[in-house]
């Protein structure tokens, strides 16, 4: 290796960047086809219904998008610093590069883009991911990337997060992601609920579902600030700057749409005791009521009917038999004909 001008150890081969995470990029695919299905059918659909349907669609297409995209994201805590530092091991050159660093609920994804990109007659251009999901094994990852003999840098940030590591993100940020990840699924499994039981006579309790959306949202987000916060911060130097980590996009956009649910939630939940007709109208049902089955919001709402008691109950009424059947049968053998 040193007879080809090489320092010990180098990046082997050509430097593959980390894929695209495909995953985040079906679940927006067949959100959008979803929508777009919709816009195709919304057409048939006549008067202020057409708006209500759109309003509805929408809204319920952005809070499931965003419950299932931030469960893969990797950016609920990001930082980001441009600094000079050592660029390989046994090495006394030093680059000058930008250095990110996106910590998700399953791992942490570390960039090194140098400033310019060609720098030491080399392409600085790295995307790595160490994941610690279910089965995963970081310490694992991390040999692995020794091995690859992957830039300081990237080591640097990656050795931070490790099982042993004196900081203690490892146990830190993975304990907050497996309990935030679980948060969501839940909320996943309310929004769905709430979808089913708004399309039936049970907006009442669609309302609680959405409104359980947002709370096991804002669940996993106490959950997920709890857990890193349990240590005091570890001090990132990469050179002669200090990277430092603050909530990122995943975060905030969570917090929204946790928020927007359990205002939609308590708005259904106050308009079925105010109005209950009116938001029967929003969700295209019929507002008629049954006239066996008397509906009364003071006893429990739509899906408690109070039936009529047998004191309520209208009189039995004695139907006259005909003329035919209240004669007498014929007992004489001459009747029989």
């Amino acid at each position: 290796m040193a007879a080809f001008g090489h320092t010990f150890p180098f990046y082997a081969g050509p430097k593959p960047t980390f894929p695209t995470d495909t995953t985040l990029a079906v679940i927006v695919a067949i959100f959008l086809t979803s929508l777009a299905t919709f816009i195709i059918i919304l057409p048939g659909i006549r008067g202020k219904m057409r708006l209500f349907w759109m309003l509805r669609v929408v809204t319920s297409l952005f809070i499931g998008a965003v419950i299932l995209a931030v469960n893969f994201s990797s950016e609920w805590s990001v930082g980001q610093v441009s600094t000079n530092t050592s660029y390989k091991a046994f090495s006394s050159q030093w680059i000058s590069a930008n250095v990110g660093l996106q910590i998700g609920l399953g791992g942490v994804n570390i960039t090194l883009t140098g400033t310019p990109v060609q720098q030491l007659n080399e392409t600085i251009d790295y995307n790595e991911e160490f994941t610690w999901h279910l089965g995963e094994n970081y310490a694992e990852e991390y040999a692995n990337a020794l091995e690859k003999g992957l830039p300081d840098p990237v080591l640097y940030l990656a050795e931070k997060f490790t099982p042993h590591s004196p900081c203690g993100l490892h146990g830190q940020y993975r304990l907050a992601g497996h309990y935030t990840s679980a948060m969501l699924w839940v909320a996943f499994l309310c929004w769905l609920l709430a979808n089913v039981m708004l399309s039936m006579p049970a907006l009442v309790y669609g309302g609680h579902m959405l409104l359980a959306t947002g709370l096991f949202q804002l669940l996993g987000l106490l959950f997920f600030s709890t857990a890193t916060s349990l240590t005091p911060p570890c001090p990132l130097r990469l050179g002669a700057a200090t990277l430092h980590t603050h909530r990122g996009p995943a975060y905030w956009i969570t917090l929204t749409t946790g928020l927007l649910c359990v205002l939609l939630g308590l708005a259904m939940v106050v308009a079925h005791r105010m109005q209950p007709h009116r938001l029967k109208a929003f969700f295209s049902q019929s507002v008629g009521e049954d006239p066996v089955l008397e509906l009364n919001p003071e006893e429990g709402g739509l899906l408690n009917p109070r039936y009529r008691s047998t004191t309520e109950s209208p009189e039995p009424q004695d139907i006259p038999l005909s003329e035919a059947s209240s004669e007498a049968p014929c007992e004489e053998p001459d009747c029989a004909l």
